[in-house]
């Protein structure tokens, strides 16, 4: 048994968006037994933390993530070695948890392998929800063929996040693989995108029939469906069919957080990656022809979010970054800032996402019986939540289930 006691901590409580002053926090193993007043837990075999004068708060979330996005060109990774890919997935995935996310979910590329590395201790990284493949219509968002070429590979290729399927049939059989290999979720392409190279970012994909088929399936197996969507056209058809989260949404109108609110559906804005792609998509591996869309997009982001903020949606964090620029994941909380207070973003990174995730009180949170996902941050980020987009300079000890591995209080 390993036990570690955070001494007079203040704890930042995400929910509420307060500050717990002087606070003890009692690690057993991989979980929180024991949060009290300083004096008040004891332990006279644990490890001891002071954490006097800074800020002790959960582990972060971010539930849009391609942890085998190497690169920005999609075409080229679904050629790789899955060897070579996953060797990659390995360092993008250390990154991660060194910037204090110890939960992500990832949204087209990750599998069960991968998750298993990570449970296993074989790659240091988040928590691994994942969803197998992403699905998409021929010519859909999925789809990376070019416009002159029609062929499509037979079998099931690691190193492709995307699969292709037409029909209900189709559809039912892509969705049940995706289960059959331990899928979380399952994601669908409602719409055109910006890294795909046949689409228009505002058209429909799937029909309503083919969204239903997907949703009744995941349900039969007790997980969901989240939808890839940029205008309200293609978020509400999802939202009508049942699909559970919306990602992205940067053309939706007024229109929309009502259907959000009715459904009890949860909305993952990803504004991060849009700065990034156009200062650094194209040198990052993005084509052309994506490059070209991104002003489609880029823009409304913050009109969609504010919309968003303003209705009461449930709202998680999302990066949806690529390449090398998994670097910026926690730009996302400064472009927030232009929209949301601090207290708002920090919830949509750890218990907004942890119900999204239906993980509560078992991540996101510090209370006993969560796991013990503990960051110790130089600052307060209720007040300035840039403390949290440098975690170089800020974060200075990260715990993921009651294991460190960031420290830089010596």
């Amino acid at each position: 048994m390993t036990q570690i006691l955070f001494q007079n901590a203040a704890v930042l409580d995400a929910e509420n968006g307060t500050l717990l002053a002087d606070r003890s926090v009692l690690v057993e193993n991989a979980r929180i037994v024991e949060v009290d007043a300083a004096n008040a837990v004891r332990a006279a075999d644990a490890r001891t933390v002071d954490v006097r004068g800074r800020v002790l708060m959960p582990g972060l979330i971010d539930c849009h993530v391609h942890v085998t996005a190497a690169t920005a060109n999609f075409a080229e990774t679904s050629e790789w070695s899955p060897f070579y890919l996953g060797a990659h997935a390995r360092i993008l995935l250390g990154a991660m948890l060194h910037r204090g996310f110890t939960t992500v979910r990832d949204v087209g590329g990750g599998d069960f392998g991968l998750a298993r590395a990570v449970d296993e201790g074989l790659i240091d990284g988040p928590r691994l929800i994942f969803g197998g493949k992403a699905l998409s219509q021929t010519g859909g968002h999925g789809d990376g063929r070019s416009r002159g070429r029609t062929a499509v590979e037979p079998g099931y290729s690691y190193t492709n996040g995307t699969a292709l399927c037409d029909g209900v049939p189709e559809v039912r059989r892509a969705v049940r693989e995706e289960i059959k290999r331990g899928a979380h979720h399952i994601k669908l392409m409602l719409s055109g995108g910006v890294a795909s190279p046949t689409d228009r970012v505002d058209s429909t994909q799937f029909s309503l029939d083919e969204i239903r088929a997907a949703v009744e399936e995941a349900e039969a197996a007790n997980i969901y469906v989240l939808g890839h969507a940029y205008t309200s056209r293609a978020v509400n058809r999802g939202l009508e069919c049942g699909v559970r989260t919306i990602e992205h949404a940067n053309l939706m109108d007024a229109s929309s957080p009502p259907l959000f609110l009715k459904h009890g559906a949860f909305y993952v804005p990803t504004l991060v990656t849009y700065s990034a792609l156009a200062e650094h998509g194209l040198e990052s591996g993005l084509p052309r022809v994506s490059y070209e869309k991104i002003s489609d997009v880029r823009d409304a982001g913050l009109h969609a979010l504010e919309l968003a903020d303003q209705a009461g949606l449930q709202i998680a964090y999302g990066t949806d970054l690529l390449g090398a620029m998994h670097r910026f994941q926690s730009r996302e909380f400064t472009i927030r800032a232009a929209v949301q207070p601090p207290a708002s973003i920090i919830r949509s990174a750890t218990v907004t996402g942890a119900r999204l995730l239906r993980m509560d009180g078992q991540v996101g949170t510090i209370q006993p019986g969560a796991y013990a996902d503990l960051l110790i941050v130089n600052g307060n980020p209720l007040e300035d939540i840039g403390v949290l987009a440098d975690p170089e300079s800020h974060l200075q000890l990260v715990m993921k289930a009651g294991q460190v591995y960031r420290d830089k209080l010596a």
